[in-house]
C-alpha cells in the first residue's frame, strides 16, 4: 500500500525550527563580521548631536579655572569663625563674576561676593547671605560659631582637571555633552563619518504612495517605516525604491548599493517562495552567515556581506521588519560606526494580562506600559499581535519579550519589556 504521508518542511507557523539559530548567537555573529570604520570628520559642536566621538578629548584646563564662590554670600577666613557666640567682620570690598576683588584681606575683613566669583587668596569660606546679619550702615556682617569652615567654595578643577580624559572615542553625543565641550573652549571635534545606509523593498505587489491599487496590490510601508528609523540613528540615507520580483533587476540594485553603501537593507524576498530571490543572490554574490533567527515575529532574517558592504534581508511584513530592525539592525549600525553605548535596556514588570506563547523561538509582542488602578506599573499586548498588523506597533511603547522556552503567561507573572528609546 503506497504511503500517502505529506512530508512537510519547516514554515513560519511552526515554533520550532532545527535550522533557526537564537537571537544570541545572530548577535554574536553579526558583531564578529563588523569592524568600526575608523573615517574621521572635524565638525562644530553645535552639529555635533547624536554624532560618534572619533577620538577622545582630553581636557586642556582645569573647570572651574579658578577657587570661585557656590553660593551669593560673604567671603571670610575660617579663623575668623567664633568658638562661641558670635564675631563682627568689616566688609572691605565685592567679588563678582568675571571682577575679582584684588586686595589684601586681614583679619577680621571679609568681602561680598557672588555666586560663581574667584575666591581671593585670603579667604576660604562663604557664608550665605541668608546667614549673616548687616549692620545699618552695610559696612560689617555678625556671623555666629555654627558657621562651617570651607563652606560653599568650589575648587579649582572640581569639575574637570587639566589632562582629565572628559569623553571618550565611541560616545554619542548628548546635549549635555555639547555644554561640557563648550565649557572646554572647544569650537570643533571629531566625530566618524555618517554611515552610509542604502535600502529598497522588494515585491511585484507594491506600489508608492500616491500611486492608483489594482487589486492584490498594497502600499510599501516598509520603506518608510525603515527611513524614519534610520533617521533617528543620524546615517546617510539611500533609498533605491522598489524593485520587481526580477532576478537581474535585484542583481542591478545590490550592485548599485554596494557602490555606494557601507550596509544595504532590504525588505521581503528572503523567505522561500517562487519569487524570493534575494538570499541565493546573496549567496551567489556575496557571504551568508545565516538566514534564519529563532524569533517571532521576523524568522526568515538574513544576514551576510556583499565585498565590503553588510547586508540584512529583512522579512517581508511590516512588524516584522521593525523588529528585527530594532534587534539586530540596530545594533549593527552602532557598532560600524564605533557607537560604544550599551544595547537597548530591558526592565521587568508584572503582565496585566494572559500572554500566549509556545516554545521554541524568543516573542517580541508589542505592550504598552501603563498603570493600573491601584497605581501600579503593568504591561499590556496591544491586541492582535500578528506581523502584518503594523498598528501594534504604532499603539505600542515596548517590546514583551518571552524567552525561547517559555510558555504561557498569567497576568501577574513578571515579563522582560524593551523600552521603545528613540529608534521606533
Amino acid at each position: 500500500m503506497t504511503n500517502n504521508k505529506i512530508t512537510k518542511d519547516t514554515s513560519c507557523m511552526d515554533d520550532f525550527d532545527k535550522n533557526s539559530i537564537t537571537t544570541d548567537q545572530a548577535i554574536e555573529q553579526i558583531f564578529n563580521t563588523i569592524s568600526p570604520i575608523a573615517e574621521n570628520e572635524i565638525i562644530p559642536i553645535r552639529e555635533s548631536i547624536n554624532r560618534i566621538l572619533g577620538e577622545n578629548i582630553e581636557s586642556k584646563i582645569n573647570v572651574p579655572s579658578a577657587r570661585n564662590s557656590a553660593m551669593d554670600g560673604y567671603a571670610i577666613n575660617k579663623k575668623d569663625i567664633p568658638k562661641e557666640k558670635t564675631k563682627t567682620l568689616k566688609i572691605i570690598g565685592k567679588s563678582l563674576a568675571g571682577s575679582p576683588f584684588t586686595k589684601p584681606i586681614h583679619n577680621g575683613e571679609c568681602v561680598r561676593i557672588m555666586t560663581g566669583a574667584v575666591m581671593p587668596v585670603e579667604v576660604d569660606t562663604v557664608v550665605i547671605q541668608e546667614n549673616v546679619s548687616i549692620s545699618d550702615t552695610n559696612t560689617e556682617i555678625i556671623i555666629d560659631n555654627n558657621t562651617k569652615p570651607e563652606a560653599n567654595v568650589r575648587q579649582a578643577g572640581e569639575d574637570i582637571l587639566a589632562g582629565d580624559i572628559v569623553l571618550k572615542k565611541g560616545k554619542n553625543l548628548t546635549p549635555a555633552d555639547i555644554g561640557l565641550l563648550a565649557s572646554l573652549g572647544l569650537s570643533q571635534i571629531p566625530v566618524t563619518r555618517k554611515l552610509k545606509v542604502a535600502f529598497f523593498s522588494t515585491g511585484n505587489e507594491l506600489r508608492s504612495i500616491g500611486e492608483n491599487l489594482a487589486v492584490g496590490e498594497i502600499y510599501d510601508s516598509n520603506r518608510y517605516t525603515l527611513y524614519a528609523m534610520l533617521s533617528r540613528l543620524n546615517v546617510e540615507i539611500i533609498d533605491l525604491g522598489v524593485i520587481k520580483d526580477d532576478v537581474e533587476l535585484l542583481k542591478q540594485a545590490f550592485y548599485k548599493a554596494t557602490e555606494q553603501a557601507d550596509l544595504l537593507i532590504t525588505s521581503g524576498g528572503v523567505s522561500v517562495g517562487e519569487a524570493d530571490y534575494v538570499k541565493d543572490i546573496l549567496i551567489d554574490q556575496g557571504n551568508m552567515n545565516f538566514w534564519k533567527v529563532a524569533i517571532k515575529p521576523g524568522r526568515p532574517l538574513t544576514y551576510g556581506k556583499l565585498g565590503d558592504t553588510l547586508f540584512f534581508g529583512l522579512p517581508g511584513n511590516p512588524v516584522s521588519v521593525m523588529v528585527t530592525f530594532y534587534q539586530f539592525v540596530q545594533p549593527a549600525i552602532k557598532k560600524l560606526s564605533g557607537d560604544s553605548s550599551d544595547l537597548p535596556m530591558a526592565i521587568k514588570i508584572p503582565s496585566a494580562t494572559r500572554l500566549k506563547k509556545k516554545p521554541g523561538r524568543v516573542e517580541f509582542q508589542r505592550g504598552i506600559i501603563k498603570k493600573d488602578n491601584d497605581n501600579n506599573v503593568v504591561v499590556e499586548k496591544t491586541g492582535p499581535q500578528g506581523s502584518g498588523i503594523l498598528r501594534s506597533m504604532s499603539d505600542a511603547n515596548c517590546f514583551i519579550i518571552l524567552p525561547l522556552d517559555s510558555e504561557t503567561i498569567e497576568p501577574g507573572d513578571l515579563v522582560e519589556v524593551q523600552l521603545f528609546n528613540g529608534v521606533i
